[in-house]
């Protein structure tokens, strides 16, 4: 009789949709956030984007079909949404060939090491972003100053970006809101044009491919803590929203954090899961020495999501209580 049961592993989606068309979906919600950077860095971006996915694409083919001698997995769109992910963690003046170093990271040791798709244990394009922020600080922390269809990428300006004048002290010399939410400011790829992320959020809200409870829990997080220490220092601490709309919070909130397969299972879980991040977020902005914390605090909390899952366990049909 034939095997009908067939056992994979996480993530499982009750419906009918698939991990591909999920994958899809969300690539589709970072275009608006993919348009900004194109605009302010020009050439710069495109070319950190192409060589970030082609790059995930190739190692996630070759790892999978002489290493793990299993059949392909790249036409699910994890591989490009990763080389995605990564790319809006990365400066658009990024030396080509660490681009490249970065996706082997992400893919190689990162997903594939662990079994691929839906075995790994921390975001992927974190895993690269942090790893070449180490190796790499003085490339990774160059940012570019915007400037409309830039074609001397290499050659472009540098400059401090919000979060970094927030560690200075110097309050007010912070872009003022609107330039935070069209994207006229210094930073990776995917840390301007918050706006445009908040577009994409709402798409992925609106086709249930998230839920609310990571990006608000986090966001909410980061808006009252800063608040409170606004209130303590006005002259110290900048205020909730700019630490909102600056830097990765807005992209980490909605995109990364939300990976299903390194984030809780039930909501009770991503709720503690989002406070937790927006914690350390604000800890290492403001009192670590990285102006920027959001990738640190998602891989933490990645590494504490199996605690929150047997923590947050659904009782079971039929469970007796025990008193």
């Amino acid at each position: 009789m034939e095997n009908k049961l067939y056992v994979s592993m996480s993530p499982h989606i009750h419906s009918g949709d698939s991990i591909s068309r999920k994958m899809w979906e969300v690539i589709i919600a970072l275009i608006p956030a993919l348009l900004v950077p194109l605009y302010f860095f020009g050439l710069g971006s495109i070319l950190v984007t192409s060589v970030s996915i082609a790059s995930c694409v190739v190692f996630e083919y070759l790892i999978g079909r002489f290493l793990l001698k299993q059949e392909a997995s790249i036409r699910d769109g994890s591989a490009i949404l990763t080389g995605l992910l990564l790319a809006f963690n990365l400066p658009s003046n990024l030396p080509l060939w660490i681009v490249v170093i970065g996706a082997l990271v992400a893919i190689g040791m990162a997903k594939m090491s662990f079994g691929g798709l839906g075995n790994n244990i921390f975001n992927p394009a974190l895993v690269g972003r942090v790893f070449l922020l180490i190796s790499f600080p003085q490339q990774m922390t160059s940012w570019p100053l915007p400037k409309a269809f830039n074609p001397d990428f290499m050659d472009a300006a540098t400059g401090a970006t919000p979060l970094s004048i927030m560690k200075s002290g110097h309050l007010e010399r912070l872009p003022d809101l609107q330039d935070l939410l069209i994207g006229n400011t210094g930073g990776s790829l995917g840390e301007i044009g918050a706006a445009a992320l908040i577009i994409g959020g709402l798409f992925l809200l609106i086709r249930k491919v998230i839920s609310w409870h990571i990006p608000l829990s986090i966001l909410l997080t980061v808006y009252v803590f800063t608040g409170v220490l606004r209130i303590a220092n006005p002259e110290l601490y900048a205020d909730p929203l700019s630490h909102l709309f600056s830097g990765g919070l807005m992209l980490g909130a909605v995109f990364m954090a939300t990976d299903y397969v390194t984030s809780p299972m039930v909501k009770k879980g991503q709720l503690i899961y989002g406070i937790g991040i927006g914690i350390i977020t604000v800890c290492i902005r403001v009192f670590g020495s990285y102006p920027e914390g959001v990738s640190f605090a998602i891989l933490l909390m990645n590494g504490v999501t199996p605690l929150i899952n047997a923590y947050c366990k659904p009782k079971r049909f039929g469970e007796v209580k025990k008193k």
